[in-house]
């Protein structure tokens, strides 16, 4: 079965930055998920498939965050400390000049972005999803994408989470309801199906 057409496809990367390396992630470390991500990278940029980049960030004063403004069970910190660079790329991360930047203030990559808009204006029906983390920001973005009816490829090689648990979950719950879990090796021949002859 086709799961990813590539002129049709977009891989999406959820935050792979700086204060995603700063605290140990499971079942994959980050530097693990980090070079199976670039792989992701390298064949869709090689089969001509967009690839999106997603960092959470804010303004200096972090009046456009919700954390610590609404009631929940966990409280959150209302201002976080952060470390200079805790929303840059990690090395290994450079999204061309052609290739979108999205910036995610929630969970949800889509809202208050022109993720859509910039899905749609190329075409795209098909996303492949990967990042930190599995439970939060790719299971957020992938519950949005199902609402706005794309099909979602998920590569739960190339994702971590804070525990092995939510990454399970997710994984075996969530994403079979939402679309294709595939393997790594699976996405990436679907991709360039010559890859994986060359040398």
């Amino acid at each position: 079965m086709t799961i990813a057409e590539p002129g049709r496809t977009a891989l999406i990367l959820i935050d792979l930055q700086g204060s995603n390396a700063d605290h140990p992630v499971h079942p994959h470390t980050t530097g693990a998920v980090l070079e199976r991500c670039v792989r992701l990278i390298e064949a869709a940029r090689r089969a001509g498939s967009l690839v999106v980049h997603v960092r959470t960030s804010f303004l200096p004063d972090e009046a456009d965050s919700l954390s610590g403004r609404l009631r929940t069970d966990i409280e959150r910190p209302a201002r976080p400390v952060r470390r200079q660079g805790w929303d840059h790329f990690l090395p290994g991360i450079e999204p061309l000049a052609t290739e979108p930047v999205i910036i995610k203030r929630s969970w949800n990559a889509f809202h208050g972005s022109d993720l859509d808009l910039q899905l749609r204006r190329r075409g795209i029906d098909t996303v492949v999803m990967a990042g930190i983390s599995t439970g939060f920001g790719v299971e957020g973005t992938a519950r949005a994408a199902f609402d706005h009816a794309y099909n979602v490829v998920f590569v739960p090689e190339a994702m971590a989470a804070y525990t092995a648990e939510q990454h399970d979950h997710s994984v075996r719950v969530i994403f079979p309801q939402l679309g294709c879990v595939r393997p790594l090796d699976e996405v990436v021949e679907e991709l360039v199906p010559t890859a994986a002859a060359t040398p």
